[in-house]
């Protein structure tokens, strides 16, 4: 059997090889293709890597804006207990300091109801709109753009 596989190979030797081309731009071409394919495979892993990081980020953050609301209501409850008991032994009364920690209250409402009032005015002001319009005309032209690339890519 080893015998037979050296009269192939020697048969195969005396044989004239087959004409190729130039394999030196060929291969170097070819190199070149495959550094492209692995260099775009890798971006792309690292784009899924990147995306799945951002999806875990965002559940993150929502779980930590969560955690961070119910903390700030218990606190902000906490606090206000710890002023109306303060107001109690003041004043002798829980009624009284229900009364007062219900005016105060009333007031911090007043005065967000009122800031919040001025910055809507602030936001229809003549530069204000022209900024609003000028960042929403960009945003259409860059849209518009990015489609017609889109298109024609195509």
């Amino acid at each position: 059997m080893h015998d037979s596989v050296r009269d192939n190979e020697a048969a195969g030797q005396t044989e004239p090889p087959p004409r190729s081309a130039p394999s030196g731009l060929i291969d170097e071409l070819g190199q070149l293709a495959g550094a492209v394919r692995r260099l775009f495979g890798e971006q792309m892993h690292l784009l899924v890597a990147e995306l799945g990081l951002a999806r875990s980020a965002v559940s993150w953050l929502l779980a930590a804006g969560l955690i961070a609301t119910v903390t700030g209501v218990g606190l902000g409850l906490t606090v206000l207990g710890l002023i109306g008991l303060v107001l109690a032994k003041w004043l002798h009364s829980w009624i009284a300091a229900f009364a007062v920690l219900a005016v105060l209250e009333a007031l911090a409402l007043f005065g967000a109801v009122l800031l919040f009032r001025r910055c809507m005015h602030w936001m229809s002001l003549p530069a204000s709109r022209q900024e609003w319009g000028a960042i929403m005309r960009d945003t259409l032209q860059k849209a518009e753009q990015d489609i017609e690339a889109d298109k024609r890519s195509d």
